[in-house]
């Protein structure tokens, strides 16, 4: 099959596994530009990973021969630089969140949809070998009927000052609630079907936050607390399946756990933030059965979502990690921060673009038989 090729907008830290797994992995992808507001990250990224060139925005959305823009930049301008991708005459695969309002998501579907091209987004953790083992166990009836889930992350990396943009995650988008609910809100409609009804609320234990890390670069520093560190939602799944999430940055350390709970036993589910991990099942005698994968993609796989999509430009079918399923996980997501305000359960528009599962017995990096 013919290489798609490939432009990349934004050349911070999370650019470099997208790099590494676009211009080695899949085959099916030609990373041919970097481009960044800073000139010298992009630069530097075009020499680490073999890129022939690193340029400016401009430069790259006016070259005809780039057919999707990857788009790395901060969750604030997701949106922005989506629309502006669009009007280059590309499709799009963007990190999450998707948009942070969702006038801005459903401007990017509009646009896309006039215009003929296709929108991809993160997260696609839900093509590893976790997730896609979970969702045939499922399948195969081992659990029985499914009829709850939980899902949590607690994590402590909004504290410890380590990161090279640490303010950003006291501010929307980077938050909890943007930043790592969509895994767990992604895998739940993948594994369970859509979301129909959404309930939760939010909050925050300071305003102020002072790096006490010694280690950290910015020890020493307070900076304001913007968005709220914690949420805890009620998810009504379409069939009736009830779910619950937590999501914290309030914590130190790194506490993940799934479960979904069915009639015939209860599966634990890897962290969907990630692409592998144990899979085992609790059976009604008390047994604890592990599962081998069924599929690949068990090691970190980012971009493979972007692989997925240019499969799908050149066959014509649909891409699983579309801008319709992220949409669906956007309105989740306010639908937590609009629980919170009104004290309302929220109802979502209807959804039925559950991302299919990968066929069985691929061949390493391949997405389609």
């Amino acid at each position: 099959m013919q290489r798609t090729r490939v432009g990349v907008i934004g050349c911070g830290a999370i650019s470099s596994i997208y790099l590494q797994n676009l211009t080695r992995m899949f085959g099916v992808t030609e990373v041919v530009a970097v481009a960044d507001l800073r000139l010298e990250m992009a630069q530097k990224q075009a020499e680490a990973y073999g890129i022939p060139r690193a340029c400016s925005v401009e430069e790259l959305l006016a070259d005809p021969e780039i057919e999707i823009v990857l788009n790395l930049t901060s969750p604030a301008v997701h949106a922005e630089v989506n629309l502006q991708i669009l009007d280059a005459g590309k499709h799009v695969y963007t990190e999450k969140p998707f948009a942070l309002t969702l006038e801005d998501a459903d401007r990017v579907l509009d646009s896309a949809h006039k215009k003929g091209f296709r929108v991809g987004c993160a997260p696609d953790t839900f093509f590893g070998a976790g997730l896609q083992t979970c969702r045939k166990i499922i399948d195969d009836g081992w659990i029985g009927t499914p009829y709850a889930a939980h899902g949590q992350i607690l994590m402590g990396n909004a504290f410890d000052g380590m990161h090279p943009n640490h303010a950003s995650f006291f501010q929307y988008g980077w938050d909890p609630i943007f930043d790592m609910a969509p895994y767990y809100l992604t895998a739940l409609v993948f594994l369970l079907g859509p979301i129909e009804r959404v309930s939760g609320a939010v909050s925050q234990t300071r305003k102020v936050h002072t790096v006490q890390n010694p280690h950290s670069p910015f020890f020493g520093a307070s900076v304001p607390v913007e968005a709220p560190q914690h949420a805890t939602a009620t998810l009504e799944l379409q069939g009736g399946v009830l779910a619950s999430l937590q999501a914290a940055k309030e914590s130190f350390g790194y506490s993940p756990r799934f479960e979904v709970y069915g009639t015939e036993g209860i599966l634990q589910v890897p962290d969907p933030n990630m692409f592998g991990g144990p899979i085992r099942l609790l059976q009604p005698d008390g047994t604890l059965k592990e599962f081998p994968y069924s599929h690949g993609f068990s090691e970190n796989s980012r971009g493979v979502g972007l692989a997925d999509l240019s499969y799908a430009v050149r066959s014509g079918r649909p891409h699983r990690a579309s801008g319709h399923l992220a949409r669906h996980v956007i309105e989740a997501t306010l639908g937590i921060f609009e629980s919170s305000r009104s004290g309302q359960r929220i109802t979502l528009t209807p959804f039925q673009d559950v991302p299919a599962p990968l066929p069985l017995g691929l061949k390493h990096g391949r997405l389609d038989d």
